[in-house]
């Protein structure tokens, strides 16, 4: 883990930030991970909600704000990701620490919710707290309620279509962001029924990245209906 954030900061070369990912159980472990993002040239960290646990809101505070602490100069995102820790942030815990510990600075919430994700925004509108869509096919729906902008799978395999909904919704063209977004959808949506997250890796492979194999136990998708589809909703998007 730290061998591999040493070779992506060495190469971005300062070019782009480098955010290290956390998603440990443990405080104590998450603390670890971040002194060592820290000491490495991480420019900032993300921490997911510990999954498998089911916290209370105190205590899911207190293990955001040990974390935010043990690295006091480095910003910390938020990542809401109720979809894969089986509960999510509450708009109270995110206005909360958004409030009361300075350095964490923002959050990427893939709730699906966009309510929810709107009232992350309202909620923290006063301080300086900037909240990422974590939805690849509501990133122009994040954005009109006020997100800065987006954390997108799609962003692996198909930047360009997900820059092309960013810029076109900056330089003030809404209707031409949101036709962006609707070429963008039948392609992230294709990926729902293959095994998470291999569909990205098999998306990536079939724009020639040459990525590889997926750790097991997840295997490439299958030739079959779902890969045809696949296939097909990136063919009629020009990606392949």
């Amino acid at each position: 883990m730290e061998r591999g954030l040493k070779i992506m900061v060495d190469q971005a070369a300062g070019r782009v930030p480098v955010y290290f990912g956390i998603g440990a159980i443990s405080t104590k472990k998450c603390c670890r991970l971040a002194k060592m993002a820290a000491a490495n040239g991480a420019a900032g960290i993300s921490v997911l909600q510990p999954m498998f646990l089911k916290p209370t809101e105190e205590e899911l505070f207190e293990h955001f704000k040990t974390i935010a602490e043990s690295v006091p100069e480095t910003p910390m995102l938020l990542y809401n990701n109720p979809g894969r820790v089986g509960y999510t942030m509450s708009g109270n815990l995110v206005d909360r620490l958004a409030h009361e510990v300075p350095n964490i600075v923002g959050m990427k919430d893939t709730s699906g919710d966009i309510t929810q994700t709107a009232e992350f925004i309202r909620r923290t509108r006063d301080v300086d707290f900037k909240v990422f869509g974590g939805k690849d096919t509501l990133l122009y729906a994040s954005m009109c309620h006020g997100a800065v902008g987006g954390v997108c799978t799609a962003g692996n395999y198909m930047p360009e279509l997900i820059v092309a909904v960013y810029d076109k919704f900056m330089a003030g063209d809404l209707k031409g962001s949101l036709e962006e977004q609707f070429k963008l959808n039948p392609v992230r949506l294709s990926m729902d029924p293959a095994s998470f997250p291999v569909a990205a890796k098999d998306m990536a492979n079939l724009r020639g990245r040459a990525i590889g194999l997926p750790y097991k136990p997840n295997l490439p998708t299958p030739n079959g209906p779902v890969l045809d589809k696949i296939k097909m909703e990136m063919q009629k998007a020009g990606l392949i």
